[in-house]
């Protein structure tokens, strides 16, 4: 059993990119789906669906992207935690490698990239960061 279910997703995706597989395999979620449609919306996944594991429990199944046979994803790391939680204002989001990386924010939108919540206005708890 484990106590952040973020972070091993994030774990999962970030070891099977540097391993070079084609797919990463994680328990599903609705806040790891949100997590996988904004990497895909920004290029760092090919794609993801919902799959189904030998015991019937619903799965996330995550196609990881390379470019040139490298992994677009250079680095992913989870800011806030449950033993630290990180909340953020609207103009305080920091800027993920000088704007070239993306911040995953939970706003009370939903989930979000650092530019979209400060175009809105938004602030919220900083998911994870990834370039």
């Amino acid at each position: 059993m484990y106590t952040d279910p973020i972070s091993d997703f994030l774990t999962r995706v970030r070891n099977a990119s540097a391993a070079g597989k084609d797919e990463c395999v994680s328990p599903h979620s609705k806040m790891k789906v949100e997590i996988a449609r904004i990497l895909k919306k920004e290029g760092f996944i090919t794609d993801y669906s919902d799959g189904q594991d030998k015991n019937g429990h619903k799965t996330l199944v995550v196609q990881l992207k390379y470019v040139g046979g490298e992994p677009s994803i250079n680095g992913l790391e989870r800011v806030s935690r449950p033993g630290l939680r990180l909340y953020t204002k609207s103009v305080d989001i920091p800027r993920v490698l000088n704007g070239l990386g993306i911040g995953i924010l939970s706003t009370p939108k939903g989930l979000m990239k650092d530019r979209d919540a400060r175009r809105q206005k938004l602030g919220g708890e900083m998911v994870c960061n990834v370039w």
